[in-house]
């Protein structure tokens, strides 16, 4: 099902590619092009993920420069900026793009005051920065269980062996938690939404 989906989703960013060619002035083209990276972001990790991500937050930005005024794109790049928060390790930027993103919801709901997805995704937004800081606790703690086992098995070969395996799973425990924050964050807007697959694509 879910190599389905990817695959349907791969379909979907090489015909707004194409489109883009021959249309590249088409905001809504954009917008669902953005949409569909976001979407399939969600699949993958890693660089891969946050490359996607970047590409859907270009993608929506380019739309809005053609349509300033568009809620639909403001509301989209919201959401983008959101979710990638959840891939950088980096305060400064995850502060500065949540604060983008909050504006971004706000502007849509000032461009549409009766929207209630608008709305819904302003809320939300108030509550993506406690979900993070939650996702960084978790990771500090598997940081410190790693860094004491490295250092009961001291210097030896044998613990440099397993330092390298600790690593390993360390990098995985970590972009599982990071994944599980994305996927948290979906999950709460889909379901705040209502809105059938793909919500966050805004497709």
């Amino acid at each position: 099902m879910e190599v389905e989906r990817i695959v349907l989703f791969e379909s979907a960013r090489d015909k707004a590619a194409k489109e883009y060619l021959r249309s590249p002035h088409d905001a809504d083209n954009l917008i669902r092009w953005g949409g569909v990276l976001l979407e399939l972001a969600h699949f993958y990790q890693g660089q891969a993920s946050i490359n996607m991500l970047q590409d859907a937050v270009s993608k929506f930005e380019e739309a809005l420069k053609i349509n300033p005024k568009g809620h639909y794109a403001l509301w989209c790049l919201g959401n983008a900026l959101t979710s990638q928060n959840f891939l950088f390790p980096d305060m400064g930027k995850v502060n500065e793009n949540f604060r983008k993103a909050e504006e971004c919801y706000q502007k849509a709901l000032d461009e549409d005051p009766h929207n209630e997805h608008y709305l819904k995704g302003l809320e939300m937004a108030k509550k993506a920065p406690s979900l993070h800081k939650e996702i960084l606790k978790q990771l500090t703690s598997e940081q410190v269980v790693v860094n004491e086992a490295m250092n009961i098995e001291g210097s030896s070969s044998q613990a440099i062996k397993k330092k390298k395996n600790s690593d390993f799973k360390y990098d995985m425990l970590g972009w599982v938690a990071l994944t599980v924050g994305i996927i948290a964050w979906v999950g709460l807007a889909r379901s705040a939404l209502q809105l059938p697959l793909p919500s966050l694509t805004c497709t």
